[in-house]
């Protein structure tokens, strides 16, 4: 951590360039001695990844911020705040620490929050922030949070864990026992100081997985932002046996959508089937991805097209977590028939079908965008069918 990067003048020019080609800041080169060239850069991505993803910190004054690398894998401040109204308590300990966002916002709802965070250099950019940001009672720990653990005789109301999804030869991975610090192989630890914990996983992490690898899961969080499933939440409960909730978000700049529901309604849920009526619906993301394909149906009270096609119906509009339709024609797929719509420009979904979106777009000619929504899908009988709405 370079202190020089905080004088005034410094913090201007990383302002004033937050929108300026880097490659050409580097030709130019940077009018600071003191400062490498290449941190000055460091500094100006970072920042400028943090205006939507951490306004909080982008608004601050004399904030310092790691590799754009950390910005990635940190929580938003969407998620942040999210998460931090799930659980209460006393205490926690974040164990992955990071860049600390998720520590600033357990420390509105904790008491006493420790962020462990065994780089040096992020231990003391985070600890540095939080005075910058007024935040006094979270306690730094510059180490391992497993270490810590092993040799603390401190119980906490909660353990938060963000396990690193980067592996030095795998790259990129989002099972448990590839990411650090493997939970499977610590969880027994994490029980010894908390009754509870929260993990966040990578979105791509199957949750039937994930239940059969962990012990004592309680209730699975599925948070999207705009549609785009952006978390998992695991929260363990040290003794629980019950049947597991699964709660998804989408939230959206307008509202919040939310649907709740038990794995075990889930699998006793009996789903009725029609063709298309009057509206057509798509659960949103986190639906999808918490797999609660007959569940949202009964809970509903909405017909199923076809058991794979994950698209309901109904005659009456009602107020559903995702797009909802106004069916205006329906037709067979067939070439003849599509043609005869006339349709040059529209919004292609396909659900449950043998052709892609650009297969189609190509076949028939039509340009993306426009007022017309256009499912290719599958209906009860097995038959392909073109469903054509508007919003």
């Amino acid at each position: 951590m370079n202190s020089s990067i905080l004088n005034i003048e410094v913090q201007e020019f990383i302002d004033s360039h937050l929108n300026s080609n880097v490659t050409s800041l580097l030709l130019k080169g940077i009018p600071f001695t003191s400062i490498e060239a290449k941190d000055i850069i460091e500094q100006i991505e970072a920042k400028k990844r943090c205006e939507k993803k951490l306004p909080t910190w982008f608004r601050c004054k004399n904030i310092y911020y790691p590799n754009k690398l950390n910005i990635e894998q940190t929580s938003s401040e969407i998620t942040a705040q999210y998460k931090s109204n799930l659980i209460q308590g006393e205490s926690i300990i974040d164990i992955t620490g990071g860049f600390g966002v998720d520590c600033y916002y357990f420390s509105k709802v904790f008491k006493t929050v420790t962020h462990c965070e065994i780089d040096n250099s992020l231990s003391n950019i985070v600890t540095h922030n939080y005075q910058q940001l007024e935040i006094h009672h979270i306690e730094p720990k510059n180490e391992d949070g497993i270490s810590y653990l092993e040799t603390s005789g401190k119980h906490f109301d909660w353990i938060y864990v963000d396990p690193s999804r980067r592996h030095d030869s795998k790259g990129k991975v989002f099972f448990l026992n590839d990411c650090l610090p493997n939970i499977l192989q610590h969880i027994d630890l994490l029980f010894n100081h908390s009754k509870n914990i929260l993990i966040k996983t990578s979105p791509l992490l199957d949750i039937s997985v994930g239940i059969n690898e962990l012990k004592h899961v309680k209730t699975i969080h599925i948070i999207a932002i705009n549609n785009e499933v952006k978390e998992l939440l695991w929260v363990l409960e040290n003794g629980f046996e019950g049947a597991i909730n699964i709660d998804t978000v989408n939230i959206k700049k307008a509202a919040k959508e939310f649907f709740n529901f038990s794995i075990e309604t889930e699998k006793n849920s009996e789903v009725k089937y029609n063709q298309p009526l009057s509206y057509l619906y798509e659960p949103n993301s986190a639906i999808l991805k918490a797999g609660a394909f007959n569940a949202i149906a009964k809970k509903l009270s909405v017909f199923k097209l076809h058991q794979h096609s994950h698209l309901y119906t109904s005659d009456t509009c009602i107020d559903f977590p995702g797009r909802c339709f106004k069916i205006e024609n329906i037709v067979p797929y067939n070439k003849k028939e599509i043609k005869k719509l006339s349709i040059k420009k529209a919004n292609i979904t396909t659900r449950n079908f043998h052709e892609t979106v650009q297969q189609i777009r190509k076949k028939f000619n039509i340009k993306d965008g426009g007022d017309y929504y256009i499912f290719f899908t599958t209906d009860l009988n097995n038959i392909k069918t073109v469903i054509v709405c508007s919003k």
